[in-house]
């Protein structure tokens, strides 16, 4: 399928706009582990994501990673282009988290598209929106959920996004992922191992019992 049939108010710009954005679009595929935007040293452009999985993060002046949100096929990505917006600077770090295909509009092209578009400016302020919805949720789980609530509701996530109750992943990316340390991360994923919640092998987790998590995500 073809980007036009991606990106959801293509019907809605005129022929100039359409070819505009045609004749600058840049399209990549990149392998899982990819950094495609690295902070503010880039201004990608908006990304819209074919298929695959990108995660975008926050890195601490420590090298401390927590995971903002996951784009995943039809995904669009705001931040990346933030440099069209001088009151809005996100230093935000995104990654291939598996082999991805993706288009890029240049930001300059796309800030054009909002001056002279009124769906396109529309777009952009849900877009914008849904993702500052993302973070805030993200404040809430860090401070008012402890932290083996977050894991078993991140395990149960991943779970749901693999279609598997195996999950290949280390104790490292976990804490990466909620913002924690990878020991502290091994801790709680052997008491949830005690527990018989699940099953812990090199660059595994396996879950054995679901209910069990769910019930530790809502209390």
């Amino acid at each position: 399928m073809d980007f036009q049939s991606y990106f959801p108010i293509w019907s809605k710009l005129n022929q100039a706009q359409q070819s505009r954005i045609l004749d600058s679009l840049i399209s990549r595929r990149v392998e899982k582990g990819t950094v495609i935007h690295n902070g503010s040293v880039d201004c990608t452009g908006l990304i819209l994501v074919k298929s695959g999985q990108l995660r975008a993060y926050l890195l601490s002046d420590e090298g401390r990673e927590i995971t903002m949100y996951r784009l995943f096929d039809r995904d669009m990505c705001l931040f990346s282009a933030s440099c069209m917006m001088h009151s809005l600077q996100f230093d935000i770090t995104i990654e291939a988290e598996k082999d991805t295909e993706f288009w890029i509009i240049p930001a300059e092209i796309y800030k054009n598209l909002m001056e002279e578009s009124a769906p396109a400016a529309n777009y952009t302020n849900e877009l914008m929106a849904t993702r500052f919805s993302d973070v805030m949720w993200l404040i809430e789980q860090i401070m008012w959920k402890s932290l083996d609530k977050r894991v078993a509701a991140f395990l149960l996530e991943e779970a749901a996004i693999e279609g598997s109750d195996r999950l290949k992943i280390t104790h490292e990316a976990i804490a990466n992922h909620l913002g924690s340390h990878r020991e502290v991360i091994t801790r709680m994923l052997r008491y949830f191992q005690n527990e018989g919640m699940v099953k812990l092998s090199r660059g595994a987790v396996t879950l054995l019992d679901r209910n069990g998590l769910e019930k530790l995500q809502s209390q």
